[in-house]
């Protein structure tokens, strides 16, 4: 499964578990707050100061 930037975050969660340990990582410790659930992993890059790039290829790999 290719992980985009549009993803919600919970989606992913339900579709690849193992993509926690990913986002924790880079310091996404809110996984299971309300918000994920509607926030892309493009939007919480942004409000984390992620860069998405590396974010991506992490989750991707």
């Amino acid at each position: 499964m290719e992980i985009t930037k549009d993803m919600l975050i919970g989606e992913l969660i339900r579709k690849k578990p193992e993509a926690v340990e990913v986002l924790m990582r880079f310091g996404m410790g809110c996984v299971g707050c309300p918000s994920s659930q509607m926030e892309s992993l493009e939007e919480a890059a942004m409000v984390h100061g992620l860069d998405l790039d590396k974010l991506m290829a992490a989750l991707n790999a």
